[in-house]
């Protein structure tokens, strides 16, 4: 294979690989091995926040300040933060979070203006300049859309309607040569 072919496909198999692994959902407590989606969705939700208040007609309650949401092994900070739960499931839906919006999961991190978690969906929609940072890698769009049950995501382009990435296949590419020899 020549040198500039093995590049492309070795450049196209990092995004690949790195659009997989800000999907995938991680290990809940390191030792206990990769937790399926649909077992993360039933994990509880801890919610600290400075202030909090909450409308039982609306089924809804809003965390103010310094907002930090932890599921598993994935943490959402916000400036506010408005979840939506089910009497009848006793379970949150919904998460809206907007304002300074960090979504931090083992290694990787999405930033965006504003995110919403879908909790019986595990799926998670971040809006308004969204950024996915793995390393020295560096996605970025308007809008990602991260399906934790089907390890996808979704960058819809931003300023003129473009995605852009920034990837260091560097550690692919010497594991690769590693193996010819």
């Amino acid at each position: 294979m020549s040198s500039g072919v093995f590049r492309r496909v070795a450049a196209e198999r990092a995004v690949y690989l790195l659009l997989l692994l800000l999907a995938a959902p991680g290990a809940a407590a390191g030792e206990q091995g990769a937790m399926r989606a649909d077992e993360l969705g039933r994990q509880p939700i801890e919610i600290t926040a400075d202030r909090m208040s909450a409308d039982s007609n609306r089924r809804s309650v809003t965390f103010e300040g310094n907002v930090v949401a932890n599921q598993a092994d994935v943490t959402l900070h916000a400036d506010r933060l408005f979840a939506e739960y089910s009497r009848a499931a006793r379970i949150i839906e919904k998460i809206t979070a907007e304002g300074n919006v960090r979504v931090v999961q083992t290694g990787k991190e999405a930033r965006a203006a504003r995110a919403v978690f879908y909790n019986l969906e595990q799926r998670i929609v971040l809006t308004g300049g969204a950024n996915l940072v793995q390393g020295e890698n560096l996605l970025t769009g308007e809008t990602v859309t991260i399906y934790l049950r089907e390890n996808r995501s979704v960058v819809t382009g931003g300023e003129g309607g473009r995605v852009r990435a920034i990837i260091h296949p560097q550690g692919f590419l010497e594991s690769k040569e590693k193996e010819k020899r």
